[in-house]
C-alpha cells in the first residue's frame, strides 16, 4: 500500500509541477505579440513569404519609412515589385529579390533595403496599411503602426 500511495504522490506531483495541471487554458498558450510590427505570411498557391516586425517611422520632415523583413522560404526565387505606404506608392532602393531564405531588411544595421514615400500623410501613434507585390506570390497587405523618430527609431532617416 505505500508503494502505490508513495507511486501516486510522485505522479501527482509531476503533473502539476510540470505544467500539464494547468489544462487548455494555460497562460503559454496566450503567447503576445512582443513588438510593435506587424506580421504576415503568403501560403497560398505553395508560396512562403513571411512578412516580420513591418511598421512605419514617421520622419521630422512628414516622410514615411518602412521598418521590417521579409523571408521567402520557398525554393523558388520571388521578387518584390514594389510597396505601397498609406496608399502611396513608396520609391524602394536597395535589393528586392527574395532568395530562399535570405531575408530583404529595411532598416537597421544588416538593412539590404529602403522604401520610403515623401509625404506620409498620417501621425505617428496611428496605423496605416501597407500593401507588398510580389512577382510570385501576388500581394499582401497589413496594417501597420506609425512610431515617431526616437528611441530605437532616431537613426531613421529618409
Amino acid at each position: 500500500m505505500r508503494r502505490v500511495l508513495t507511486a501516486l504522490l510522485i505522479t501527482a506531483l509531476t503533473i502539476s509541477l510540470s505544467g500539464c495541471g494547468a489544462g487548455l487554458n494555460a497562460s503559454t498558450r496566450h503567447i503576445k505579440q512582443v513588438t510593435d510590427g506587424a506580421e504576415g505570411a503568403i501560403t497560398v498557391d505553395g508560396n512562403k513569404i513571411k512578412v516580420v516586425n513591418l511598421l512605419v517611422v514617421e520622419t521630422a520632415e512628414g516622410a514615411g519609412v518602412l521598418v521590417g523583413t521579409i523571408v521567402n522560404s520557398q525554393e523558388q526565387e520571388d521578387a518584390l515589385l514594389g510597396v505601397a505606404i498609406n496608399g502611396q506608392v513608396a520609391t524602394v532602393t536597395g535589393t528586392n529579390s527574395l532568395v530562399k531564405n535570405t531575408p530583404v531588411i529595411f532598416e537597421g544595421p544588416s538593412a539590404n533595403a529602403k522604401a520610403v514615400v515623401p509625404v506620409l500623410g498620417a501621425k505617428a501613434g496611428h496605423s496605416i496599411q501597407v500593401t507588398m507585390f510580389f512577382a510570385r506570390a501576388g500581394q499582401i497587405t497589413l496594417q501597420v503602426i506609425i512610431r515617431d523618430q526616437r528611441d530605437d527609431y532616431a537613426g531613421i532617416t529618409a
